[in-house]
């Protein structure tokens, strides 16, 4: 079993910043990729920003320029930097962590920007 630890959200007024972090423990095999997922309410899960274990990264065009994945290999920990943040960023964030067996989410946290 794996567990995935995340926290850092919060309220933030629009042009703000906000840090998350993800650690995962447990039975933990050959990490593929962790990344990061938003839902908005009535909408549906959407990537926000991953990288693999090799490094590579890859962002939603919506966040991209903004936000900042980055992991600690020897942690297995993520963490997504986000800097002038906007009102549409409003939603529940979720960590993914994609390994050599099943899949794992995060149980998920709130990220509100007012305007």
């Amino acid at each position: 079993q794996v567990r995935l630890v995340e926290s850092g959200g919060g309220l933030v007024q629009a042009g703000g910043s906000l840090r998350l972090s993800c650690a995962a423990s447990g039975s933990i095999f050959r990490i593929h990729a962790m990344g990061w997922y938003r839902q908005a309410p009535g909408k549906q899960r959407e990537l926000v920003a991953q990288i693999t274990s090799g490094g590579s990264t890859k962002y939603a065009g919506s966040v991209k320029g903004r936000f900042t994945i980055s992991r600690d290999n020897a942690k297995n920990t993520v963490y997504l930097q986000m800097n002038n943040m906007k009102p549409e960023d409003t939603a529940v964030y979720y960590c993914k962590l994609e390994q050599a067996g099943p899949d794992y989410w995060g149980q998920g946290t709130q990220v509100t920007v007012s305007s």
